[in-house]
């Protein structure tokens, strides 16, 4: 062999070296990875340097079964709302069916975009979790032209568990005891109707019904359904539209009355209540809560947690207490979420430029 073949070689193998720095890439690598040879190892572990946190959540996800921790679950309310009790009842069993701690962690405000930001901007590695909501994922993006997040793009859905009609919901003292007298004395006197933020559910119906009964009624925007249901029951503001999962639990004791529900047909667990309907033909909205991982969260992780819920789903005590407070328990694949709240964006969006509501950016 000619010296200066030797040296071309000396050099040749000086290059397939691996550099310390890629050490820790090629260890977490998949096994397929490495059979496909040292150089098209050594190309990905490149790549993973280049975006050190998806190496990061790669390798951690690799390196041990999920879950391993705890889980953060996000939700965009404060204590007492109907997202706060359908979260808190999920994250509990949930924590029982995989033998992990599903904390609940409670960002109110700004409508849900604080939430939502911070799941969208959570690294993809099935540990932050969002409880996503008609707000977020089918409202907001028809009502501001600017969000911190894409709903389609940073977003992988995972299943969609509950949902319910809402319901018109007014202190106990207003001589109000249908749609119909509501409607009438909104027409003498000033009434102002409470929603959990704007652009919310309660927002757009309360909306809703300003426009298709000709009425003025003022909009009270509080961080929460539960603050807001409170002054509801306070005699502070006279009525709001929000869930019977929330509003239930105070009916009994005459401290609000229950008018209708905002379904388009009767709900089977209130079947004496009408809906807003028989007075306002063509009304109706409803709510839904499911949960979200980040996008480009492993599929594998997002296929388990959609198979742990749909367990969770089952439990006869979780069952029981949703059903009984108004909601319809949800299921399907997360495919199925997918399309879902894509046919309610584009139903709900088409409502909110008719109402021309919006919000500032």
């Amino acid at each position: 062999m000619t010296a200066q073949r030797a040296a071309t070689m000396s050099r040749s193998a000086r290059t397939l070296q691996t550099p310390s720095l890629l050490r820790p890439a090629l260890a977490c690598a998949p096994a397929g990875l490495h059979a496909a040879g040292a150089i098209g190892a050594r190309a990905a572990a490149l790549a993973c340097v280049a975006l050190p946190g998806a190496l990061l959540c790669w390798c951690a996800a690799l390196a041990q079964p999920w879950p391993a921790k705890p889980i953060r679950f996000v939700i965009n309310s404060a204590p007492g709302g109907a997202p706060d009790i359908i979260g808190r009842a999920v994250a509990q069993r949930l924590s029982e069916q995989i033998g992990q701690q599903v904390i609940v962690d409670n960002r109110a405000g700004a409508s849900g975009i604080i939430a939502t930001e911070l799941v969208a901007k959570a690294a993809p590695d099935g540990y932050t979790a969002l409880l996503g909501a008609t707000t977020i994922f089918a409202m907001l993006p028809a009502m501001k032209s600017k969000l911190p997040y894409d709903v389609e793009r940073d977003f992988a859905p995972v299943m969609l568990l509950a949902s319910a009609a809402n319901v018109v919901v007014v202190n106990g003292a207003l001589p109000a005891k249908s749609v119909a007298e509501l409607i009438a004395l909104a027409r003498t006197r000033t009434l102002h109707y409470a929603s959990a933020g704007n652009g919310t559910p309660a927002h757009l119906a309360g909306e809703m019904m300003n426009l298709m009964a000709s009425l003025k009624m003022t909009h009270v925007p509080y961080k929460g359904a539960g603050p807001a249901l409170a002054d509801v029951i306070a005699g502070q503001v006279q009525l709001i539209i929000t869930s019977p999962v929330a509003a239930m639990p105070h009916v009994a004791g005459g401290r609000v009355r229950l008018l209708a529900t905002t379904g388009a047909r009767r709900d089977p667990l209130l079947p004496d209540l009408p809906v807003v309907a028989d007075t306002l033909p063509g009304f109706e909205i409803t709510q839904w809560w499911g949960m979200a991982l980040p996008a480009k969260t492993p599929r594998a992780i997002v296929d388990r947690l959609n198979a742990d819920l749909a367990r969770v789903l089952q439990h006869p005590e979780l069952r029981e207490r949703l059903t009984q407070q108004g909601a319809v328990l949800g299921g399907g694949s997360s495919d199925d979420f997918r399309r879902f709240i894509a046919t309610e964006r584009t139903r709900l969006g088409r409502i909110i430029r008719q109402a021309g509501i919006t919000m500032e950016d």
